[in-house]
């Protein structure tokens, strides 16, 4: 081989061999920045922004549904809207109003017992206003 041929080889090893070393010993010794927090990026948690009373169904169903989501969903002839909707409406207004309890808000759901179903829908509407509630304190 030639000197020069030699050479190139020579410092391509010594190249591929201090390249680790080199990578670790840029690297803090303690992971952040000394203090136990990490250099990245720092997010603040934002709170939901949820619909209040006056918004439309779509968009109250996507925050509220979830409480009410063992509703029914069926409409009953001569009723204006489902349990469902009913359930979303009161859960907006004991999201957005303090002053009003969990009975207040789902007064206008019936307190008739189904057959075969846990509980009235006025019932659960108020166990799921107070679950809402519980979740907005945290």
């Amino acid at each position: 081989m030639r000197f020069k041929a030699k050479f190139a080889v020579i410092l391509g090893a010594l190249a591929l061999t201090t390249a680790p070393a080199m990578a670790i010993a840029d690297q803090p010794a303690e992971p952040g920045n000394g203090n136990g927090h990490s250099n990245g990026p720092k997010y603040e948690p934002v709170p939901p922004v949820t619909p209040g009373p006056g918004a439309g169904l779509p968009e109250k169903a996507k925050a509220y549904g979830v409480y009410c989501k063992d509703q029914s969903r069926k409409h009953v002839k001569g009723e204006k809207g489902t349990p469902f909707s009913k359930c979303v409406t009161a859960m907006a207004k004991a999201a957005h109003n303090d002053r009003i309890t969990a009975r207040q808000a789902c007064r206008g759901l019936s307190k008739k017992h189904v057959k075969g179903e846990k509980g009235t829908p006025f019932s659960r509407c108020v166990v799921a206003a107070a679950q809402l509630r519980k979740s907005q304190q945290v």
